[in-house]
């Protein structure tokens, strides 16, 4: 059996823009929607994570192979980056397929295996949700094709064999049984799918799905045979390297070769006004040859932090209207209302494994190994690059050391294929840890100002939030559809206010900005989060119990519910505390998932320390417990670091950080207690990699305020 050949769905920004039709300068959002419905719907679908993801291949030897040795491969096109979806995909496929967990081999696909660009997208936490349903229906259609022809050959009905542990046996004599590579190596002819509607199994039955299982890549990363990006190796290859711009905005006016072909171990040279790289025997080789180009550069742009910090500011009047009911005007004009501004800083992504790729050109094929979360689109890119069809393209994703989106676009990948073009040798490039943060993207900075009106009983009656962001998604969507929805993911009003109302501001910067981890979650969620605990404030409500009040009716509400109580609960909200300590409480729904969390903070001097953080989280149906709680600690300790730390600034055209040493992360020691309790209020799985990052800041700096009296409104959060 050789492999050559739903009820809620996820997305991520590029399968939107995809659906939307927003390609090649187009857009189609259905003619007859005018646009500014089109924006609140597309906001909508953002929020609850329901547009589709992909074209999935409904033919199972497309994601499996069976071998005559009794191995089980699952090919996914899902790259694996830390995030266990490699495990939780592989319990999903078993659950319907039904072989021994051990049988089991996880495969990174190719571009060459049939998978499309939005299938092979991880983005937008909707791996695990977006595949549910079609891996299920893949590992049922193959587990009947296997039950059939298995019956075959043991001369029986295929209605009296059943498969399990992965063999096929007779259900009244369960002795008599053909393995699953038995059957593969046995069988003539061609594969027919059963005409039998596969029968999925009910939770109640459940042997994989919703268990602990050992994550499949765990020995292969313990012993280092896990390759990454920087890892990969062929034979007779080189080593390039790439000259990359002084300044920001600077671009090449003139190049050429200079001395460099002669220099030590060189084996190719391009210089050109697009691009200019040698690539050599040795990577140190590589690098010091690009000292002998003849390169002259342009100024470059004028990157000063505080005019773009001024660009950043929410304008009067100014935005998209991406929410609206009721309206804001007359009860914000009243007397007893609030307002207050919140910032967020540029933001690097801090991966451990900066970017990497080998790329091997060959006259009729292209090959491409690298780190990457899009390997789809990537072929494309490597294709333009080289001058190449993108059949003739094939990229296959490598273990990701990290990414946070980062990596849906690997430059380095399109950088070896020119130099392999150029040297007819396989070149890998990889950046260093100066290019990572210098040459990359930001997290753009983000300001808002929230305004809202309170009744006599300190109730809610209006609320507006007013967002300016840096680009996430390409400055062509904010341009044509008046937002960047990227930039305000988690900043729509989740409470029941009656007059309420949301706009978004894009803007374009001098320095490159794109997709961090959650995209704009983490900023939209500090500043609504951290403006209702002043509206409880002024209200004279508990902050738990003022949010309880403004939940909205049905399912939405009572899931936020369950988790704000569930959280208040196991972080002790209301009891007493060690003296110089403080509770801080926020909550978020993002990708269909559910989150409240609970900091408890103290000060040292000037330094804010988090010292315990609880969370509850429903996130549906939860594959793998562990992987859950993994990610739900990974976004915890990322939005801590975020909150306290992290900051990118300019000056003189560059960025100021060219490693960690000028931009520290959280450090173990100061890693709080982390503990997180799981509910289940949906049948489906949702999103996990980014929805427990949301609340994190707000929870925190609501904490802060709770222990100092001050009300940190930016990001990192500095007491006076």
């Amino acid at each position: 059996m050789s492999a050559t050949s739903p009820r809620k769905w996820k997305f991520s920004r590029r399968k939107l823009l995809i659906g939307l039709g927003v390609t090649g300068g187009a857009l189609a959002v259905g003619l007859p929607l005018s646009l500014p419905f089109a924006r609140l719907k597309i906001a909508g679908m953002l929020d609850s994570g329901s547009a589709p993801a992909g074209t999935m291949p409904k033919d199972p030897f497309v994601w499996f192979e069976v071998t005559p040795q009794n191995r089980v491969r699952l090919y996914l096109p899902k790259a694996e980056m830390g995030q266990g979806v490699h495990t939780a995909l592989a319990q999903i496929a078993a659950e319907e397929l039904r072989p021994a967990w051990e049988q089991l081999e996880v495969l990174n696909a190719s571009t060459e295996r049939g998978f499309d660009m939005g299938t092979m997208l991880v983005a937008g936490s909707a791996v695990v949700s977006s595949l549910y349903n079609p891996l299920r229906a893949a590992g049922a259609a193959l587990r009947l094709m296997l039950e059939e022809e298995g019956a075959r050959q043991l001369g029986v009905a295929p209605a009296a064999v059943t498969a399990g542990g992965g063999v096929v046996a007779v259900a009244a004599e369960p002795s008599k049984l053909l393995t699953f590579g038995q059957i593969v190596g046995a069988k003539q002819g061609a594969w027919v799918a059963s005409k039998l509607e596969p029968q999925l199994r009910q939770p109640a039955q459940f042997e994989f799905i919703g268990k602990p299982m050992p994550r499949v890549d765990f020995a292969a990363k313990i012993t280092g045979a896990a390759l990454y990006g920087f890892d990969m190796r062929l034979p007779n290859m080189a080593y390039g390297a790439v000259a990359r711009a002084p300044r920001m905005g600077a671009k090449l006016l003139s190049a050429a070769p200079g001395t460099a072909r002669s220099q030590p171990g060189v084996v190719a040279v391009v210089a050109t006004t697009e691009f200019a790289g040698v690539a050599a025997e040795t990577r140190a080789q590589a690098v010091a040859a690009l000292d002998a180009l003849q390169l002259q550069w342009s100024e470059g742009d004028v990157v000063e932090q505080a005019a773009m910090e001024a660009m950043v500011t929410v304008q009067p009047g100014a935005g998209t209207v991406l929410q609206s009911a009721g309206s804001v005007t007359a009860p914000l004009a009243a007397a007893n209302t609030l307002r207050a501004e919140y910032r967020t800083p540029f933001a690097a992504h801090a991966h451990l494994e900066p970017q990497a790729a080998l790329a091997h050109v060959l006259p009729d094929k292209v090959q491409v190994w690298c780190s990457t979360q899009s390997a789809g689109s990537l072929r494309a890119d490597v294709a333009k690059a080289v001058g190449r069809k993108a059949a003739q393209v094939e990229v296959t994703a490598a273990y990701l050391g990290g990414s946070f989106g980062r990596k849906l676009n690997v430059d380095v990948a399109l950088d070896a294929a020119r130099l392999s073009a150029a040297a007819l040798r396989p070149v890998h490039v990889s950046y260093t840890r100066a290019e990572e943060f210098q040459h990359g993207f930001f997290r753009p900075p983000t300001h808002h100002v929230l305004q809202g009106a309170l009744d006599g009983a300190g109730r809610i009656v209006a609320m507006s939030h007013a967002q300016a962001s840096g680009n996430v998604f390409p400055a062509l969507v904010g341009q044509l559809l008046g937002a960047d929805f990227g930039a305000y993911r988690g900043g729509l009003l989740r409470y029941n206010i009656p007059n309420r109302q949301v706009t978004s501001q894009p803007v374009t910067l001098p320095v490159p900005t794109g997709s961090w981890r959650g995209l704009g979650l983490l900023a939209n969620v500090f500043a609504v989060e951290s403006f209702m605990d002043e509206l409880a404030l002024a209200a004279g409500s508990d902050a738990l119990e003022f949010r309880l009040q403004h939940l909205p009716e049905g399912e939405l509400g009572e899931r936020f519910k369950a988790v704000l109580l569930a959280a208040a609960e196991l972080a002790g909200w209301g009891g007493a505390l060690p003296a110089g300590r403080a509770r801080g409480l926020a909550c978020s729904m993002d990708a269909g998932t559910v989150v409240a969390q609970v900091a408890e903070v103290s000060v040292q001097g000037a330094r804010v320390q988090v010292q315990r953080f609880t969370s509850a989280v429903d996130c549906g149906v939860l594959v793998n417990p562990n992987i859950a709680a993994a990610q739900t600690e990974g976004s915890i300790m990322m939005g801590i670091s975020s909150t306290l730390l992290e900051e990118i600034t300019f000056s003189g055209g560059q960025a100021q950080a060219t490693n960690f040493d000028r931009y520290p992360l959280l450090r173990l020691a100061d890693a709080p207690l982390v503990e997180t309790v799981f509910l289940q209020g949906s049948d489906v799985p949702h999103g996990m990699g980014e929805p427990p990052l949301g609340p994190v800041a707000a929870a925190v700096a609501n904490a802060v305020f709770a222990l100092t009296g001050q009300r940190l409104r930016s990001l990192p959060l500095k007491l006076a």
